[in-house]
């Protein structure tokens, strides 16, 4: 059964090897399991090409921190579209990965007191923005109170959230991998900025019970 492992897409070559990093990892512990790389925007391949190429079932893994327009629509649209007759899409990975995040943000130089802000890439969907609600909640009981800002399309912007608070302030980085948004997000002001959760072990473990998921229901369908 072929694992699709889905990016956003980055004109970024750091951020496409971040992606192809996570799959060659999930690749290493799922053995001889097929595990492929497609894109729902900006890069190539797409989602519709790569399953076309695809014999078997199928599993699609979203690898995002939020179900926006590409997880709802994008990404169904594009698979629908490939014509591919058992391909199983699953929920997106983000809510298994706040203690990556959290990860991270230590890494870089958070120290207890420090003013945290989390910087996610915005979405112009209600239902993403209410996930990264959710993840504030969820890193604030690690670090005390978490407030949000945006890298686009959402706001308030990170910068305008890093000046506004006070003392010294922390950004916890709430995107996969480098690109456009972590640019913004490094250039907000703050004196620590956390990397790019990018290839840590939780990714990899969730888009495996992701793929382990998906495979069970399959199997008693």
């Amino acid at each position: 059964m072929t694992l699709v492992l889905v990016a956003h897409g980055t004109r970024d070559p750091a951020g496409a090897a971040v992606v192809e990093e996570i799959a060659a990892l999930v690749r290493a512990r799922l053995g001889g399991v097929d595990v492929r790389v497609a894109y729902a925007d900006v890069r190539q391949p797409d989602v519709t090409s790569v399953l076309s190429a695809v014999e078997g079932p199928a599993v699609v893994v979203p690898a995002f921190l939020a179900a926006g327009y590409h997880v709802r629509v994008d990404i169904p649209a594009q698979v629908a579209a490939s014509g591919h007759p058992d391909a199983t899409i699953t929920a997106p990975i983000g809510p298994a990965l706040v203690p990556a995040l959290l990860s991270r943000l230590t890494e870089a130089g958070w120290r207890p007191g420090d003013s945290v802000v989390l910087a996610a890439a915005g979405s112009s969907d209600a239902r993403a923005l209410a996930d990264v609600r959710a993840v504030a909640t969820a890193l604030s009981r690690r670090v005390g109170p978490v407030t949000v800002g945006y890298a686009a399309t959402a706001t308030p912007h990170v910068s305008e959230v890093v000046a506004r608070a006070r003392g010294r302030v922390a950004v916890a980085s709430w995107l996969l991998a480098p690109g456009l948004f972590h640019r913004a997000v490094a250039a907000s002001g703050a004196a620590v900025v956390a990397a790019p959760i990018g290839a840590h072990l939780r990714v990899v473990e969730a888009v495996l019970l992701r793929y382990y998921e998906a495979r069970c229901f399959q199997g008693v369908a």
